[in-house]
């Protein structure tokens, strides 16, 4: 059954309890919500895939799956949904479970209209609140520092919208986006803004080391556990308890080295490399991955055990040229970074044709590509005016390719043009080829292979 007033708060109400249903759907609909209700979550999911809904009241004890169950599934489609939990038999582990996925409240059963509403009532608030909000930067302190995530775009701004949500739970999230997306800084945002700032925020390049060495960072060693173990080591998890740990780019470990961590995220317990004793820990996840996890998994590249374990909220950051609306706000917060090396001769303006020119361009690198580029047109650029000159090549190429239609390419044959002219103007320098781009030793030479570059 579906009810309709003038109020925009669209509800989902789950329980397989058909007076309690009815009653409490008719509280909601004389108080000017719009509900969407079924007696069970399979009913649940199905509402889902025609509405968006900003509140789901879900009963704990369904058939099928119980509430908890539903929320891991529900979120992972729809994040920006804020969850009541409703219960005839509330227990402690229940409630902490509840919030630690993100529950912003429960109720136990049998509760009065008041008892119903006002949770409703407050997360109307807050979102009446989220809705006012101007800002185009998600701000935060980090090791003694003021960060800023620059994003004024509707998909940035629901980027921010999820990490302010979860970021004061325990859930595990996965970051996923291409290389220079800025999923760092997002495992950061989550940190910082979590009751675990004070405490260790330790990230882990899952692509840097073999795998050897990888489980050894990880998880520490014995002495004399293998050839140059020479005293006991405590490992990167052990280091972070009590605060936050980031695997960066997640999707890069060996299968066998998967089921290890997949073991110590759901234990909450390590062993280390050559010994036997197991040892808690504590710490809230964060991932991030620029690969496709579900094709790997199809691919039998990554356990479908741990991506499910990993993606409790899934985040998906934008690419930049999906996003250009924040290039001007991102390059004048970059210009003020870098003025600071100008002091004599601050840029203060920018000419509209490398305006033009850096909005028309795809960005493959992404904001770290767009930041590595600013940079050096500083470098270059000998007046108070950044002008086209002082842009790479290609960019002011593409800026031509944009007036001459005739002469477009394709994004993939732009990006290979592209990469070949900065392998070559390096001699083929891989290190220094990846900085100028913003992206990572191993995803350049991915995309050596698949063009079939040569030197």
């Amino acid at each position: 059954m579906v009810g309709t007033k003038k109020n925009a708060i669209k509800i989902l109400l789950l329980d397989d309890d058909d007076v309690l249903r009815h009653a409490c759907e008719s509280i909601l609909v004389d108080s000017g919500f719009q509900v969407s209700s079924g007696r069970n979550p399979d009913e649940g999911l199905l509402l889902a895939r025609d509405h968006q809904f900003d509140i789901a009241i879900v009963d704990y004890d369904m058939p099928g799956m119980n509430g908890l169950e539903f929320m891991r599934r529900f979120a992972k489609n729809s994040p920006l949904t804020d969850f009541i939990m409703i219960t005839g038999k509330a227990t402690i582990e229940m409630a902490i479970e509840a919030t630690r996925l993100g529950a912003f409240d429960y109720l136990q059963k049998p509760f009065h209209s008041e008892t119903l509403l006002a949770p409703i009532h407050r997360l109307v608030e807050k979102r009446k609140n989220i809705g006012k909000s101007s800002s185009s930067e998600l701000c935060f302190e980090f090791e003694g520092e003021t960060v800023r995530v620059i994003g004024k775009s509707q998909n940035m701004q629901d980027v921010f919208r999820i990490i302010e949500k979860v970021a004061p739970t325990e859930s595990t999230v996965l970051i996923s986006g291409e290389s220079g997306t800025g999923k760092e800084i997002i495992a950061k945002a989550i940190h910082a803004l979590s009751p675990r700032a004070r405490e260790t925020f330790f990230a882990m390049d899952c692509g840097a080391l073999v795998e050897t060495l990888f489980e050894s960072e990880l998880f520490g060693h014995i002495k004399g556990s293998f050839t140059g173990a020479t005293a006991t080591k405590h490992g990167a998890l052990e280091i972070a308890h009590g605060g936050t740990f980031f695997f960066d780019e997640i999707g890069n470990i060996s299968m066998s080295t998967q089921g290890k961590v997949l073991r110590a995220i759901q234990e909450r317990e390590i062993r280390r490399v050559g010994g036997s004793e197991t040892i808690k820990i504590d710490v809230r996840i964060v991932a991030a991955t620029n690969l496709d996890l579900e094709k790997a998994i199809r691919d039998s590249k990554f356990r479908d055990d741990l991506y499910y374990r990993l993606s409790v909220i899934p985040v998906q950051l934008p690419p930049l040229r999906k996003r250009k609306e924040d290039i001007p706000l991102l390059l004048d917060t970059f210009l003020q970074q870098y003025n600071l090396r100008r002091k004599n001769k601050p840029i203060r303006k920018v000419q509209k044709s490398a305006m033009d020119a850096m909005l028309a361009y795809e960005w493959p690198g992404n904001v770290r590509e767009l930041q590595n580029v600013i940079e050096r047109a500083l470098i270059i650029e000998d007046t108070t005016l950044l002008t086209l000159t002082s842009l790479p090549q290609h960019i002011q190429s593409h800026a031509k390719q944009e007036r001459e239609p005739e002469n477009m390419i394709s994004l993939s044959e732009a990006e290979k043009k592209h990469i070949h002219n900065i392998l070559h103007n390096t001699n083929w320098n891989i290190s220094q080829s990846a900085r100028i781009l913003g992206i990572d030793r191993k995803t350049l030479y991915d995309k050596i292979k698949k063009y079939g570059l040569k030197k």
